[in-house]
């Protein structure tokens, strides 16, 4: 089980909201803590694998269920 540091919600905003909002929250978390971002824009799957990409957060899990995808990312 994936231990949850910081959860937000970003259900109905749209890219790049998300990915800005993910980066706020990731700065107030501890290095190797795990961040969990729930949204309901279809783009953030692809979003999300590229900032991971781009800045080194290790994204340990998406899935999605429904209209909502749930995006884990661990902090570096």
């Amino acid at each position: 089980m994936l231990e949850i540091h910081k959860e937000i919600d970003t259900r109905g905003l749209n890219c790049p909201l998300p990915i800005l909002k993910a980066k706020k929250a990731l700065a107030e978390i501890e290095s190797g803590q795990v961040l969990k971002v729930v949204a309901t824009d279809p783009g953030s799957v692809r979003d999300f694998q590229a900032f991971a990409r781009q800045t080194g957060h290790e994204l340990v899990e998406q899935t999605s269920s429904g209209d909502e995808f749930v995006h884990c990312l661990k902090k570096r």
